[in-house]
C-alpha cells in the first residue's frame, strides 16, 4: 500500500503481529470485547437521536457506516446485526483477512477493504456515519487524518471517535496500569504522547466543520473488569459530532 502521512509504520507492523486474534475473547484485544457492548449501545443511541428507528428490530437500517481501522471487525459485525449498511476498512492486510473470515463463518453482511482514510475520501466515498473509535491515538498526523475522515461524512452525517485524553490519570490508568501493572494489553500498545485531549480534539473538530453534540467519559471497574459511561473524560471518552447539512 502507499504511504499515507497519517500511517505510522509502528504501528501497522504492531497490529499485524496480533491479527490472528481479533476473535480471541482471551486474548490481546479482550478489553475491546468487554468494551464492544458499550461503545455499540453509545453509538446507536446516538445515532437514533438523529435519525428514529422506523423498524425496532434493526434500528440503524437504512444508515450507511465506515468502521475506519476496523480491525478484525469487532465494532463492524455488531453495527450490522443492528441494521446497518457497514463497510470495514483498515490499513493491515492480515486484519482484513481475519475480518472476512469470521464474516463469511457468521455471515454477517459486512464487506470489508484494504483502505486509508485518504484512499477512501480520494476516491470520494461518502457515509452518513463515520466511526473513529480507538483509531485516532494510533495515527502519525493527525489532523492530516481529520481531514480526510470529514471528507468521508456526507452533509448532515456524523462521525464519533473514542479514544484517550492526554493526562497525568491516563498515563497512570493506561499506560503504567494496564500495560504495565495488570497487564491487560500487551506493552507498547499505545504511546501517551499521541492521546488527544478532549479539547484538542474538540478543535480539531469544530475547524473542520463538525459540531460536537454529545461528549462521554468511559471508566472501567478494575476488579469487575466492566465499562460504564461517565461525566468524567480524563481517561477514556467518546465524541459525537455532525456536520451541516448545509
Amino acid at each position: 500500500m502507499t504511504r499515507y502521512p497519517s500511517i505510522d509504520p509502528r504501528e501497522m507492523e504492531y497490529y499485524e503481529r496480533f491479527s490472528a486474534l481479533w476473535w480471541d475473547e482471551d486474548g490481546p484485544f479482550w478489553l475491546l470485547h468487554r468494551l464492544n457492548g458499550l461503545r455499540v449501545g453509545y453509538i446507536r443511541d446516538q445515532l437514533l437521536s438523529l435519525w428514529p428507528a422506523a423498524d425496532t428490530r434493526l434500528p440503524l437500517r437504512g444508515l450507511n457506516i465506515l468502521d475506519l481501522g476496523c480491525g478484525g471487525g469487532i465494532l463492524s459485525e455488531a453495527m450490522a446485526a443492528l441494521g446497518a449498511t457497514v463497510t470495514g476498512a483498515d490499513i493491515v492486510a492480515k486484519n482484513i483477512e481475519c475480518a472476512r473470515i469470521h464474516a463469511h463463518d457468521t455471515g454477517s453482511s459486512v464487506r470489508y477493504q484494504v483502505a486509508s482514510a485518504e484512499i477512501l475520501a480520494g476516491r470520494g466515498d461518502l457515509y452518513d456515519v463515520v466511526l473513529n473509535m480507538e483509531v485516532v491515538e494510533h495515527v502519525a498526523e493527525l489532523p492530516i487524518f481529520l481531514d480526510a475522515c470529514v471528507r468521508l461524512v456526507k452533509p448532515g452525517g456524523t462521525m464519533v471517535v473514542a479514544t484517550v485524553n492526554r493526562t497525568l490519570l491516563s498515563w497512570l490508568a493506561v499506560i503504567v496500569g494496564a500495560e504495565y501493572l495488570l497487564r491487560w494489553l500487551p506493552k507498547g500498545t499505545h504511546r501517551w504522547s499521541k492521546f488527544p485531549t478532549d479539547v484538542e480534539l474538540e478543535n480539531l473538530l469544530h475547524d473542520r466543520g463538525l459540531v460536537v453534540f454529545d461528549r462521554s467519559g468511559v471508566t472501567v471497574n478494575p476488579i469487575t473488569k466492566r465499562f460504564r459511561l461517565s461525566s468524567f473524560l480524563g481517561i477514556n471518552y467518546m465524541l459525537a459530532a455532525r456536520k451541516p447539512a448545509t
